[in-house]
C-alpha cells in the first residue's frame, strides 16, 4: 500500500506522522487489495480545527473518499482510521460477494 500524506495550511510534524503510521497498522488486513491511500490534513482558516480527507484506491479500480472534521488532530486521526477500516472491510465484502 502506497501512503501519501499532505497538509494544507498545516505541516504535519514527525510526531503526527508517527501517530498516523501507528494507527494505520490496523489496516494491515487490507494491504493486498488497498493500492493507494492519500490523506490530506487541512487546517481550517475560519474557526479552529482540522478537516481530514482520505482517498482509498482499491486494486480493482474503485475509489472511495472518507472525511472527518475535528478540533483535536489526534482524535480526528483515530476517527478517520476507524472510518477507513470500515470502508475497506465493506468494499472487500462487496467484491467477495460478487
Amino acid at each position: 500500500m502506497n501512503l501519501n500524506v499532505r497538509g494544507v495550511h498545516y505541516q504535519p510534524s514527525n510526531e503526527t506522522m508517527e501517530f498516523l503510521n501507528k494507527k494505520l497498522k490496523k489496516l494491515s488486513f487490507a494491504e493486498d487489495y488497498l493500492h493507494d491511500l492519500d490523506i490530506t490534513m487541512k487546517r481550517e482558516t475560519v474557526g479552529q480545527g482540522f478537516h481530514l480527507d482520505a482517498m482509498l484506491h482499491f486494486k480493482w479500480g474503485t475509489e472511495k473518499v472518507v472525511s472527518y472534521d475535528c478540533y483535536e488532530l489526534y482524535e480526528g486521526i483515530e476517527m478517520l482510521v476507524d472510518k477507513i477500516e470500515s470502508v475497506a472491510r465493506k468494499e472487500k465484502s462487496k467484491v467477495v460477494d460478487k
